[in-house]
């Protein structure tokens, strides 16, 4: 028998578990880079272990097999050095990815960066295939030859091909992986074979992906296997979780090739253990990975890794930027841990390598690391220890600006506790987001702490949860090297379906697979996978599955099946045991601060401890590599197979000092407080039956105080997020006995509204006993229709609100717990015409029911964690933070003034004076109420101001009401800024506001003029109804270059994906493309348009609502306009129609919507 090694290849860390021919295990740990020392950490590792000199051969027959899990493919993603790639695409979506679904990934910031697509040279190729498979448009064979031809000489060998409906029918796709074969590409990706389902945008990247990568990882795979024996077996962890030989190994599946490693180890030493529901925490370096597991390792079909969508089978890791590496930062008053890491080089201040403070080093500060217990690996040479006494002067210093800005007390040591509860808490947030997503709590599982600095901090995390048992195995500082060494081979694959359950007909079982039917609702996007079996086992699984994690199920509702996922597997292993015979004393003592002073705690070397011993914390368990911190009230027990099984009577938790706002607790809140909201709007999206919601993302959901203040939102819709407290307070006023167990709707513009469709869900949270009134939790949505004189309840021609559907000022739709539907119902009918789809409403509003009920049942539980007492008093503080952020930003800004004509002869002016720590924003020139719909009720014109002051901080806080607090708005009532009934207002809130933002930007001279308007399109008929908002150019602002393509200001909507709008709507795409030279020019230019191109199969009544087409996006400081919007229609005869701003119009089949958006404004001379 000869050696084995399971490596690991890390971000910061090589992980590297040796089995030797005897069957004994040994670890090592290198730095995954140290390029004084070695070219590869993964061979030098083995030629460590092995004795051999550096520069040595292997020889034959010493080394039976290497498994390994790599981060090449994502560190080729992070620092875009994969292969030089040729995406080959259907006309018309050459621009696709870098569009993407439009939306910005980060809705504060003024120079927004989306990630830049990975190809670099796209083709676009002449044929069509329809959402039937039917092929509409020949594949032109001899023109993209002669196209691929021509990248092939300038030097790309590389090939993506994704063309629209391929997963329906790949013919296209075939036949062009076959003409790019020819042309001599040695990497082809086809679209349908490495994501063979529906929707295009993720199945293109996805192909863009594979063959970005694929190159790169096998040049990393050939130089390994040179380096090893021809006799050697080499095999590589796939992201699903299987092994697979080095030859087979794919860039699609290497995104989470360590990670998965992890979780088989996890899963392995849980069962060996006899736990079987473990939380995995994996905490390296740069990132901390958790998951769960069940009995079952749990996958997911999508995820983001690097900037870029990627679709395929793999283990479900949720990924926090909360490591070792990551940086410690204190601004506005408050302590900050991440995103941003200190990687490898020069990494934390310990390393000796120049690094900023970091998490390892405030763990070494505390004591919770010992130097002298810990690899010496570190400084230019690879050989000193870590720098105790370079941590303490840095942290001495940054104590002492914080207590000097902060007229503070603080000592060294409670600083650094500080940083420590913070990234506690980011860790603690992603377990909650991966059980609460899934319905378990997770209190109910063992936590199983791995990677380098996992056991520094896991009675922590633990505590925080609410957990009582924490597993750390022998292996845990290399444990995902320990489960690819255990890892299966596997090969999985899926066959798309999209059939009704009782339609489909599976293919016959495959021996000896494991297949799983991919299931979800009809007209939902949310898929559940159930076990293959009879039609009626799989619906009732998969109905048991939804009400676990949704609270609800419809057992009434049809079934759609996606796809039938095939996989098969062989070999794989059991956790290997370690007998630990020989009883121990503590090795000696070490000093670690805890509860606020220094002690004495006993320090043991894990491998004297003996089977059975228990050790009472606070005491310290060292190792090679790592150290497991037993905090007090722990108990750590040495079981027999050699794992350290902590536990406690209950969670343990620090509560907070209320005299006054602490800066670590004002993190931990404002972090907490978001998480609820994000969690409301993930609910929100699963659980929603229009694609307005589960698609595009039109919702918003908050949480707010007792006075229906806003306390915290997620990043959703920012229209939305400073006019919800105003609705909630109308609620309050309108119903004063509101009860526990209640819940009311509104969507009045004059109470709070932005336009109709949007309705707010606003759901009290009382004591448990009933009495007192703490919280409110609310989530507003836009419906695909409430009603109205046209479909889609957008009418581009309405006068009096009463047109756009139903209106209500506050309708109690849940008593007593207890849905009044029929109230409801009554209420869509009282619109006329009425609500065109009440089915589809009353699902929405249950869904926006839903996420309240998770708001509230999250905020009980951080209740039950620190008093009511705590969540009240911080969320004062949280506010009394943000407008101290916006007292200092005042100190920076001048006053101004901004006149801005709109399309159609009004003005918006917005004058800004400001004085000393408060500014007056006065719109009173603005012109009177329109006598059309663009008039923006007083709410949005609040969301604008709101929104745009904490754009222009350089802090990264939540949005909350105390940034209005230093903001006096004023008004001029009956304008068109703060309109009476019954005037029309459903443009005043996607156009107007838009405009309103850009004003206020020009009036502090911050940034160029963006698009102006959120091309709001919509059709239907009076079935079906959609509703779309479409991108634009962004402007430009000193230094930085307008976006294009993108959504900008007072919304963030998505697009739906192109297959999935032609599968359910009679129309097909043509074009979807950049508009480009559209932006403005600038010494910083504004970001291009886009032109969209649709056209329709059956006759559809079509509704366009948008500005700035007479007018154009200003420049700024001298700066050029951007080009104003466009959009006609074209019909089957050849016939053109030109289409005003706001328009109401009849789409006949054939007919072709054109739309183009406008540009953003320059920036500066050229």
């Amino acid at each position: 028998m000869a050696w084995q090694f399971w490596i690991d290849r890390g971000g910061t860390f090589t992980d590297i578990v040796a089995r030797a021919p005897g069957g004994q295990l040994v670890q090592q740990k290198l730095l995954s880079e140290n390029p004084e020392r070695y070219a590869d950490a993964a061979i030098a590792g083995i030629r460590l272990i092995l004795g051999l000199a550096d520069d040595a051969a292997i020889p034959p027959g010493l080394v039976e097999a290497v498994k390994m899990g790599t981060t090449v493919g994502t560190n080729a993603l992070l620092t875009r050095t994969g292969e030089a790639t040729l995406l080959v695409a259907t006309a018309g979506f050459a621009d696709l990815p870098r569009i993407g679904d439009q939306s910005r990934p980060d809705i504060f910031a003024l120079a927004i960066v989306k990630p830049e697509p990975l190809h670099a040279a796209v083709v676009e190729a002449d044929e069509r295939i329809g959402a039937d498979g039917t092929v509409l448009r020949p594949l032109d064979e001899a023109a993209l030859e002669r196209a691929l031809a021509e990248a092939y000489r300038n030097g790309l060998r590389a090939c993506a091909i994704a063309f629209m409906h391929a997963w329906k029918n790949p013919a296209h796709e075939i036949a062009a992986g076959a003409v790019a074969r020819r042309v001599g590409f040695p990497q082809v990706s086809l679209s349908h074979r490495v994501s063979p389902l529906i929707k295009y945008l993720p199945r293109l990247d996805t192909a863009v992906l594979d063959a970005y990568l694929s190159p790169p990882l096998r040049r990393y795979v050939d130089r390994v296997a040179a380096a090893l024996p021809a006799d050697c077996r080499l095999e590589f962890m796939q992201s699903n979780g299987g092994l697979v030989a080095a030859d087979a190994f794919q860039g699609k599946d290497s995104v989470l090739s360590g990670p998965a490693g992890g979780l088989v180890g996890m899963a392995k030493v849980g069962q060996a253990a006899g736990a079987t529901r473990l939380i995995g925490f994996d905490m390296g370096g740069t990132s901390t990975d958790v998951s769960l597991y069940s009995g079952e390792l749990e996958r997911q079909a999508e995820a983001e890794v690097a900037g870029c969508r990627v679709r395929v089978p793999m283990l479900a890791v949720h990924t926090v930027a909360a490591g070792g590496g990551s940086i410690l930062h204190f601004d506005a008053g408050r302590l900050t841990v991440g995103p941003d890491s200190a990687g490898s080089v020069p990494g934390p201040c310990a390393y000796r390598r120049g690094g900023p403070l970091a998490v390892t080093d405030a763990n070494l500060y505390l004591g919770r690391i010992q130097a002298g217990h810990f690899p010496a690996v570190f400084g230019p040479a690879g050989d000193q220890p870590l720098d105790a006494n370079g941590v303490a002067r840095a942290f001495a210093a940054l104590t002492e600006r914080v207590n000097r800005e902060l007229d503070l007390d603080y000592s060294p040591e409670r600083l650094a506790e500080g940083f420590l509860a913070i990234a506690v808490e980011n860790m603690a947030d992603a377990v909650r987001h991966i059980t609460l997503e899934r319905g378990v709590n997770p209190a109910d599982f063992t936590l199983v702490c791995f990677g380098g600095a996992g056991g520094q901090l896991a009675c922590r995390v633990a505590a925080s949860l609410g957990l009582t048992r924490i597993l750390v195995s022998p292996f845990a500082a290399v444990l995902s090297a320990y489960g690819i060494g255990l890892a299966e081979r596997r090969a999985v694959r899926q066959v798309a379906l999209e059939t009704p359950l009782a339609e489909t007909r599976l293919p016959a079982p495959e021996p000896g697979a494991r297949e799983r039917v991919l299931l979800r609702y009809d007209g939902s996007d949310t898929t559940l996978a159930v076990a293959r079996a009879e039609p009626a086992a799989m619906a009732a699984a998969f109905h048991g599955l939804h009400g676990q994690r949704f609270g609800f199920a419809d057992p009434a509702r049809a079934l759609i099946c996606t796809a039938l996922e095939i996989e098969h597997v062989s070999g794989g292993g059991d956790a290997a045991g370690q007998v630990v015979a020989a009883a121990a004393q503590a090795a000696g003592s070490a000093r670690m601060h805890l509860d606020g002073a220094w002690r004495e705690v006993p320090l043991y070397r894990r491998d004297g401890l003996a089977a059975g011993q228990r050790v009472a914390g606070p005491a310290l368990v060292v190792e090679a590599g790592s150290c497991t911190v037993v905090d007090p009230g722990w108990q750590l027990e040495m079981t027999g197979r050699g794992d350290l099984l902590l536990s406690s009577a209950a969670g343990l938790h620090r509560l907070p000092d209320l005299a006054r706002p602490d800066p670590t607790w004002l993190t931990l809140f404002n972090r907490r407080f978001m998480s609820i909201a994000e969690d409301m709007g993930r609910v929100l999206q699963m659980t929603a039956r229009s694609v307005n919601i589960r698609e595009r993302l039109d919702f918003s959901c908050a949480l707010f105080d007792r006075r229906g203040d806003l306390i915290a939102n997620a990043p959703h819709i920012p229209v939305h997020l400073g006019s919800m407290g105003d609705s909630v307070k109308a609620i309050l006023t309108r119903f004063p006995d509101l009860a526990a167990g209640d819940a009311c709707l509104i969507n009045s513009p004059y109470h709070g509204g932005t336009h109709l469709p949007d309705i707010t869900v606003v759901r009290p949270v009382f004591a448990p006993d009933g009495g007192e009134l703490r919280y409110f939790t609310a989530a507003r949505a836009h419906h695909a229709d409430i009603g109205g004189i046209a479909p889609g309840s957008m009418p581009a021609a309405s006068t009096r609100i009463d047109q756009e559907g139903c209106l209500s000022d506050g309708l109690r739709i849940v008593a007593g717990g207890r849905f009044q539907e029929a109230a409801v119902r009554a209420w869509l009918a009282s619109a006329t015409p009425a609500a065109r789809n009440p089915d589809q409403n009353v699902a929405d509003l249950q869904a926006q029911l839903a996420a309240c009920a998770q708001g509230e049942a999250l905020l009980r539980r951080l209740e039950d964690e620190v008093g009511a007492g705590a969540v009240l008093r911080y969320m004062a503080y949280v506010q009394d933070n943000a407008e101290a952020a916006v007292v200092r930003l005042l100190g920076r800004l001048k006053d101004g003034r901004f006149d801005l004509p709109l399309d159609g002869g009004g003005v918006i002016s917005a004058a800004v004076r400001i004085a000393g720590a408060r500014a007056g924003i006065d719109f009173t020139a603005s012109s009177g109420a329109d006598p059309g719909n663009l008039n923006a009720p007083a709410a949005i014109v609040r969301s604008a101001v709101l929104y745009v002051f904490r754009t222009l901080l350089d802090v990264d806080i939540p949005l909350n009401a105390g940034v209005l607090r230093p903001l006096d708005v004023r008004l001029a009532p009956g304008s068109l800024l703060d309109p009476r009934p019954p005037a029309a207002v459903v443009a005043g809130n996607v156009e107007t506001s838009q405009n309103i933002v850009d004003a206020l930007y020009g009036a502090l001279g911050v940034l160029a003029a963006s698009q102006g308007t959120m091309n709001n399109f919509s059709f239907g008929d009076g079935t079906r109804q959609y509703y779309e908002t479409v991108c634009g150019g962004t402007g430009a602002g000193h230094g930085h270059a307008g976006a294009a393509a993108v959504h900008s200001h007072m919304t963030n909507s998505r697009l739906t994906d192109p297959e999935v709008l032609e599968a359910k709507f009679p129309v097909r795409i043509e074009r979807f493309a950049i508009r480009r030279g559209s932006g403005g020019d600038g010494r910083w230019p504004g970001g291009d348009g886009v032109e969209r191109r649709l056209r329709f199969l059956a006759a559809m009544h079509g509704n366009l609502i948008a500005l700035r087409r007479a007018v154009a996006p200003f420049g700024l400081a001298g700066g050029g306009p951007g080009q104003p919007g466009r959009q006609w229609l074209e019909h089957a005869d050849g016939s053109r129609t030109e289409l005003p701003e706001r328009a109401d119009f009849q789409l006949a089949p054939g007919d072709l919507f054109v739309l183009q958006t406008p540009g953003g404004g320059g920036y500066g001379d050229v």
